[in-house]
């Protein structure tokens, strides 16, 4: 299942360009939902046709580079096969930009509204780039990447990835949870987008997500990664609580919207 996630993983990245959009209300949904659908299509589209090429599922299955090798069953050891899987990797590549994005603006939006100590959201002078926030995520990052290869079981990637589909997993638990909670406690809140599936399709997605975290421990290879974000977890769960929350500020962006739309909830009830 981590792997099978691995699919979608990171599709909440897009919300964090919400300031960005011109139409917060209008596109993003739209972006969402276009998003997801192509992700599902493309999925099961290299799915079901990559396993049916060349030694079959069994042979694609076990293959360090299945996308590869499916278009080498297709076009030969050739030139369009090399174009193809460049092709592929340009797009892996891309992802890890989406990702490098996605970290940074989170660190900064975070430190900014004060969840975060202040410095992470330090800003370059001349681009207003978050390059605290930038540098110090990769440096985390790689440090992990070194610990883990260095002290781990030697299976890098598959640690890596279910380290990340465990904090992904549980970001959308939490989201379920306050989606739930919202709604229950603040009926009259203004909401651009209405979920159309609205609480049980909301709980369907935590049973869902809370099945994919436990799918992340099954493998004791890769279950010390997942228990040391568990730490984290708990780490900024302690520091929110001795600290973080005495530090929040009323007038980050993220705050003020959040205190506007709740006191117009109050109001309307």
């Amino acid at each position: 299942m981590p792997f099978a996630i691995w699919f979608y993983l990171a599709i909440e990245e897009l919300p964090l360009a919400a300031e960005e959009a011109e139409n917060v209300s209008r596109d993003m949904p739209k972006a969402m939902l276009l998003g997801i659908a192509a992700l599902v299509i493309l999925s099961f589209l290299t799915l079901v046709f990559n396993s049916g090429v060349g030694g079959g599922a069994v042979a694609i299955g076990q293959s360090p580079a299945p996308l590869a090798e499916g278009f080498q069953a297709v076009f030969g050891l050739g030139a369009t096969s090399i174009i193809l899987t460049l092709i592929g990797l340009t797009g892996l590549i891309a992802s890890f930009h989406s990702i490098i994005y996605a970290y940074a603006r989170q660190i900064f939006a975070l430190s900014r509204a004060g969840y975060f100590p202040r410095f992470w959201s330090l800003t370059w002078p001349q681009r207003h780039t978050p390059y605290v926030a930038l540098i110090g995520g990769a440096i985390l990052g790689l440090v992990v990447a070194l610990l883990i290869d260095r002290f781990g079981t030697g299976i890098l990637g598959a640690a890596l990835l279910n380290m990340a589909v465990f904090g992904a997993v549980i970001s959308y638990v939490l989201m379920m949870v306050s989606y739930i909670i919202i709604k229950r406690r603040m009926p009259n809140l203004k909401r651009p987008y209405v979920s159309p599936g609205g609480t049980l399709f909301a709980w369907i997605a935590l049973i869902l997500a809370a099945l994919a975290a436990v799918s992340t421990l099954a493998n004791p290879d890769y279950r010390p990664g997942v228990l040391g974000v568990a730490v984290f977890y708990l780490l900024g769960i302690l520091y929110f609580l001795l600290w973080g929350r005495h530090q929040l500020v009323a007038e980050a962006p993220e705050e003020e919207f959040a205190l506007i739309e709740a006191a117009q909830a109050e109001l309307a009830h």
